[in-house]
This record gives C-alpha cells, sequence and structure tokens, in this order.
C-alpha cells in the first residue's frame, strides 16, 4: 500500500491511503506518524471509508517525527568523489522534523549560495526498535519514502560537524508517499535532476550500510518509534563533488525520484545575502 500526509481544506493534514493516480482515501489519523503510532495501522487502512480526495497537497509525509536520522557517505561512488575511504562505522547525523517539507513545495533558503542537492532513499520506521539486531530492524521497517538531504555548503564546512550545514528549516523534501515494505522491491533507483539535467543515478546494491543495518546500528545508542525516518545517504553527483563545484540558484527546479515510490519536485528560491557573523 502506499500511505501519503495530505493538507486538508481546513488547513489541517490526514492520513490517507492511495487508492488510483492522484485519488486518495482519507484515514482516521493526522499523518503518517500518527497512523503508525496505532498498534494496528495496517487493520485501520483496511477498514478505511473516509473522504475520497483527488488533486492531492502533499504535506510532509511524517511532519512530526519524533527523530530525523542521516546518514553521510554512504554510496561507494559519493565517498569517492568527496576523497574519502569506505567507513567502517556509519557516518551520523540529525535532522528536526522543522527541516521536512513536502514533495512539491517550495523551498527558500535565505544566506547562503552554496546549496547542493542529495537525492535519497528515506526508511520510515513502523515499530518500536532497541538494541535491535539486523533482522528484528528489518521487521521494524514500515515503509521507504523519496527524500533529498538538500544541504547548505558554506554552513556545513565551517567545522567539522555537518548539523550547521544539514538542519535549515523548511529545506529537507520528503514523500510524496511511503510504500510499505510488503510492496516495495528490495533495492532501488535514485535518481536526481536539476533543471531537468540528470545529475545523480545510483542503485541502493551500492549502499555500505543498508537499511536493516543502519536501523540496528542507530537503535544501539537511541530508541526508535513508529513514524521516526532515517536517511539512507546519497549517491555520487552532487554540486561540490564536480569540477568546478555547482550549486543550485534560485529558481531552480529539483527533481528526486526513486522508481516504484515517487517523485517529489520543489523549485528553490535563493537568496545569498549576507549572514550576520558571531
Amino acid at each position: 500500500m502506499k500511505l501519503a500526509t495530505l493538507r486538508t481544506a481546513n488547513g489541517g493534514t490526514t492520513a490517507a491511503l492511495a487508492t488510483g493516480a492522484d485519488s486518495y482515501l482519507a484515514l482516521p489519523a493526522s499523518d503518517v506518524g500518527a497512523l503508525l503510532g496505532q498498534a494496528n495501522w495496517r487493520a485501520v487502512v483496511e477498514a478505511a471509508d473516509g473522504e475520497a480526495i483527488s488533486n492531492p497537497d502533499f504535506a510532509p509525509l511524517l511532519p512530526n517525527a519524533g527523530k530525523v536520522i542521516c546518514c553521510g557517505l554512504n554510496y561507494g561512488d559519493h565517498i569517492q568523489e568527496m576523497g574519502r575511504e569506505l567507513p567502517e562505522f556509519p557516518t551520523l547525523f540529525a535532522k528536526y522534523a522543522d527541516t521536512l517539507v513536502g514533495a512539491t513545495d517550495a523551498v527558500e533558503v535565505q544566506g547562503s549560495g552554496r546549496v547542493d542537492w542529495e537525492a535519497e532513499l528515506a526508511v520510515v520506521v513502523g515499530s518500536e526498535l532497541f538494541h535491535a539486531d539486523e533482522d528484528q530492524a528489518r521487521q521494524g521497517i514500515a515503509g521507504y519514502t523519496v527524500a533529498n538531504d538538500v544541504s547548505v555548503r558554506d554552513w556545513q564546512n565551517r567545522t567539522l560537524q555537518w548539523f550547521q550545514g544539514k538542519a535549515w528549516d523548511r529545506t529537507t523534501p520528503v514523500g510524496p508517499v511511503m510504500v510499505t515494505t510488503d510492496e516495495a522491491g528490495e533495492h532501488f533507483q535514485v535518481r536526481g535532476y536539476v533543471n531537468g539535467e540528470l545529475v545523480q543515478d545510483g542503485n541502493t546494491r551500492t549502499l555500505v550500510f543498508g537499511p536493516a543495518q543502519l536501523l540496528s546500528y542507530i537503535s544501539q545508542f537511541t530508541i526508535l518509534r513508529p513514524g521516526d525516518l532515517v536517511l539512507t545517504g546519497t549517491p555520487g553527483g552532487v554540486g561540490m563533488g564536480m569540477t568546478p563545484p555547482r550549486f543550485l540558484a534560485d529558481g531552480d527546479t529539483l527533481v528526486t525520484e526513486i522508481d516504484g515510490i515517487g517523485r517529489l519536485e520543489n523549485r528553490f528560491r535563493i537568496h545569498a545575502h549576507a549572514e550576520a557573523t558571531v
């Protein structure tokens, strides 16, 4: 099944079940994360008889995610283009739910002219995981979605810690849907386009740490709960790795797509004015 979080006419949001092309059925939960928090969420979906919704307005899939954890340097080709060696352990960083936007939302960045793209497969947690082994972690995956870990490189590179370049509010598109594991494939082709030009094209077969490995590893130090989100890393082709480096410009359109899951299309408004100094 495919689940989405849609904006409603009254200004709220609702979880929804995809029933066909641009057709959805409202579910009794405010968003997909809230739905997954119900122990019997699959039965709730199967019994759905809510309002039919066409021409959906996609909200962030998990607008209130308790944890958004990302893995950097997880594709072999991307590791090489960044001049690094294969890692022994995952390189992790966190975002807040405030960073998330919907599948077709505009993205506005003020204070940087070095905004980069990172097309990614994201994993949605479906059950509580703590000190989980890989089999338990695999069973704890509710489904998969599309994300772009848009990165503000000048801020990211100010220090050895990446956080300040990764956690900008309303810069991380996620969605449009979550595809449940029973309908998703095992490997995914991840692509990114800037103004229609293909810039990233990688397969999750080449991940150093796969989804179950990542969830298991993360669960050793922090509990994962239904509705949490884990981004698995980006393939080669990011702007910072190009010669010369290339970044998004005001008015650019960034498309992120994964076969079998869906497509994000986000237009950027970038204002690279001088920011205040500390």
